[in-house]
């Protein structure tokens, strides 16, 4: 069996420097890896756990990337953060995106952590490379180290230069680095780069626009038959009682129906469809009747999850204690004024372009299942389980994503396919759902409800928040292993409650996280782009614009006031990435309102909204303030988007050009589901099921964009996501700002605006 290779390629594991770092050569070429559990003899002869990048004889460096491409050109970006300490010639260096293997450490691509997480260990990496090539160079020229360098792959010293190819082909590389070694090399000042914050076109992109980029739908194998899923009326709890393919076995091409057997529960009531080609399958599926037993769930709606929501917050003994301040009920039992909202948003999906597929197959007692994932270490342990195999027994093959944002993070497809070739004989299945399948069973954003109060004191001074919100969880559902424990000891899903937790000084604080059980029952909560923060972070700062106005004070200059980088804000115990805390999200805010001219004139109708965000998390904080300018139309409440401005602190830029596309889709995404994407559950399924009732935003409302930069040499942050989480509550701003009207729910429908303008009136 030949499957097809993907030609391009993601990066980097965690907890990687805790290992020891081998460089020796190996057969034709040179390896660079952290060793751990292995002698050095035996990562010299090639044997090393983990290998970062290696050199061949001509000199070619090619880097290992375990993170996925899903558009976001990943490998570029980390290429060059080990080119540049390496100092290779850029116009030798490629990479590849490895498949799955213990070796790789955690393997997961999501969260903006990509470029973040890499830029230490492999900026480590490429300098423990130059200095053992400048070493090993220097001992073939026969000068003294201390006299040679490296630039574009050339040791130059004592009049004397030799290539990284030569130094490979004719020398003895075997220096070693211990954890504490690589953690104290000197690595560049940012003065001294020549590639990272320098353009460069990302190196797939001729793939990807020439038709030879490989996506896990284009994976094919020798004797390789189809499959479609029938799917279950309920996520969770159908099971099935009957198949008749009676009127199936008219198709041509059919071959069979089969109810799979899920010990992980994670496809539970999936029936598979087999045919000689999709076509087949997808035909016969509409034909196979299946009788299935479903639970509860069956009559869920998304008032009901909404209701339960609200109810659970309405318990103040519910949930987990993620801040709870002293104080905070004094502050508002004292208060002279005080502030109570509600915001809500509605259940968001995916909607990636190409559906969810995997091929999957036993060969040489190795089942493989060929896909795009985002979460290959999350996936391994259900495919485990479901197919009673120990995890070294499994492999999963890399090929690129056409679109993730989240929803490949869930790798229950690759369960389903891997169960739909075993029930086979470990025959290869090529499983692919349509866009309906794929819609029914998405890990959807969940519904959210959240409420939100602030105290004040004398002179409108800001004295207690309080902030609760509910939502389905997926961290709980899916990653339960990623849950940290509140302050009263209750764990929570960080990534429904990140946003909440901001970096204002606002006194007395407090932010309660609770789970909703009935979301998770009903359906899996998945990881949409930007997780939490797209809705904590609508709530906070569409709030924060109301508190500003309800104490007659500027939006602008109430939010500075509150940026003041106190206590807890000052970004001291966040760690390195979060330097200067809220001091750099108060520059971003004031760079804003100057590149805007906020305050200035707008015609009737046309209004000017800001929000603030950190982006993601209080460790990973990318500082990031957007204003929206948008026109409301009086007389339906049709809301049109006519500028986004967005200042972005994200510490160094390594890309250029591909740090101005993640903001320019993020920033879109946001406006999207500010205002175009949202559905609903309707008896325990999602009423859209395709883009005909699931309308994301048209080319024909893109606006006009402005991405301004903050100059920066602090770590290097995310930016998949951040500009997400600030698009939506400045739209929601603008649109009071232009009538009055102020609306707290997502997506922002022209009714929803009609309705908000009424009340005012």
């Amino acid at each position: 069996m030949n499957r097809i290779v993907q030609p391009v390629g993601p990066a980097e594991p965690l907890g990687a420097s805790r290992r020891s770092f081998l460089i020796a050569a190996a057969g034709a070429g040179l390896m660079f890896s952290f060793a751990g559990g292995v002698g050095e003899a035996e990562a010299a002869t090639g044997f090393a756990p983990t290998i970062w990048y290696g050199i061949d004889a001509q000199g070619v460096v090619t880097v290992n990337v375990i993170r996925c491409e899903l558009g976001q050109h990943v490998g570029t970006a980390i290429a060059r953060i080990v080119a540049e300490e390496l100092e290779a010639d850029w116009s030798k260096v490629k990479f590849t995106h490895v498949d799955s293997d213990a070796k790789w450490g955690l393997m997961v691509t999501g969260g903006s952590w990509s470029v973040w997480q890499s830029f230490p260990l492999m900026s480590q990496a490429g300098a423990a490379g130059r200095i053992a090539l400048i070493d090993e160079g220097a001992r073939l020229m026969g000068v003294p180290a201390a006299s040679c360098s490296a630039r574009n792959s050339v040791v130059t010293g004592g009049g004397k230069s030799i290539s990284y190819g030569e130094i490979v082909a004719k020398g003895e590389l075997k220096r070693s680095f211990t954890a504490d070694e690589l953690g104290k090399l000197p690595i560049k000042p940012a003065a001294e780069r020549r590639l990272i914050g320098k353009g460069a076109p990302a190196r797939d992109i001729p793939a990807k626009t020439n038709g030879t980029a490989v996506y896990g739908l284009d994976a094919v194998v020798d004797g390789m038959v189809y499959a479609r899923p029938k799917l279950p009326p309920t996520r969770n709890d159908s099971s099935v009682v009957s198949i008749d393919d009676s009127a199936a076995k008219a198709v041509p091409g059919y071959l069979r129906s089969i109810a799979l057997e899920d010990a992980s529960a994670t496809v539970p009531g999936w029936v598979i469809i087999y045919a000689t080609s999709f076509v087949a399958a997808n035909r016969a599926a509409d034909l196979v009747k299946v009788t299935w037993k479903s639970g509860d769930s069956a009559k869920v709606s998304e008032a009901d999850i909404q209701a339960h929501a609200a109810a659970l917050i309405a318990d103040p003994k519910s949930g987990s204690m993620v801040l709870d301040d002293k104080g905070v009920d004094a502050a508002f039992a004292g208060a002279k004024k005080k502030l109570e909202a509600t915001y809500t948003t509605s259940t968001a999906l995916h909607f990636q372009m190409e559906p969810v597929n995997a091929l999957a197959f036993e060969k040489d007692g190795i089942f493989e299942i060929h896909t795009g994932n985002q979460w290959q270490s999350l996936v391994l342990p259900w495919l485990a389980k479901a197919l009673g195999r120990p995890e070294d027994k499994i492999v999963m093959r890399s090929y690129l994503l056409g679109g993730g944002f989240g929803r490949r993070l869930n790798g229950d497809y690759a369960v389903g396919a891997a169960l739909a070739s075993k029930a086979i004989g470990g025959k290869p299945v090529k499983l692919v759902f349509t866009r309906p399948d794929d819609v029914r069973f998405d890990s959807p954003r969940s519904a959210s409800v959240q409420v939100v109060k602030m105290a004040f004191g004398e002179g409108g001074k800001v004295i207690a928040m309080d902030h609760a919100a509910s939502a389905g969880w997926p961290t709980e559902v899916m990653a339960p292993f990623f849950m940290p424990k509140g302050v009263n000891g209750v764990p929570y899903d960080p990534f429904a409650i990140s946003g909440a937790n901001h970096w204002y000084s606002v006194g007395a604080q407090r932010v309660r996280a609770v789970s909703n059980d009935l979301a998770n029952k009903t359906f899996r909560p998945g990881w949409l782009r930007s997780v939490g923060p797209g809705w904590t972070n609508f709530a906070v700062e569409s709030f924060m614009d109301e508190a500003a106005h309800s104490v007659g004070k500027d939006p602008v200059a109430f939010r500075l006031g509150l940026l003041d980088a106190s206590g807890r804000n000052s970004g001291v115990a966040d760690g390195m990435s979060a330097v200067g805390g809220a001091k750099r999200q108060h520059a971003v805010v004031a760079q804003l309102a100057k590149a805007v001219n906020w305050g200035a004139k707008l015609p009737a109708n046309t209004g000017l909204g800001m929000a603030t965000t950190f982006g993601q998390e209080r460790d990973m904080p990318t500082w990031t303030a957007c204003a929206a300018r948008v026109h409301v139309d009086p007389a339906t409440g049709k809301v049109k988007v006519e500028k986004l401005t967005l200042v972005v602190d994200a510490g160094t830029i390594v890309s250029p050009d591909g740090a101005r596309a993640q903001v320019e889709g993020s920033a879109l995404w946001g406006m999207s589901l500010a205002l175009f994407e949202g559905t609903e559950f309707v008896d325990g399924q999602v009423k859209a099921t395709n883009l005909g009732a699931y309308t994301p935003l048209r080319m024909a409302d893109v606006p006009e964009i402005e991405i301004i930069f903050v100059e920066s040499t602090e770590v290097p942050v995310g930016l998949g996501e951040p500009a997400t989480t600030v698009v939506g509550p400045a739209i929601a701003n603008a649109i009071f700002a232009a009538s009055g009207a102020r609306v707290r729910d997502l997506p922002i429908r022209p009714k929803a605006v009609l309705a908000a303008m009424k009340v005012k009136a």
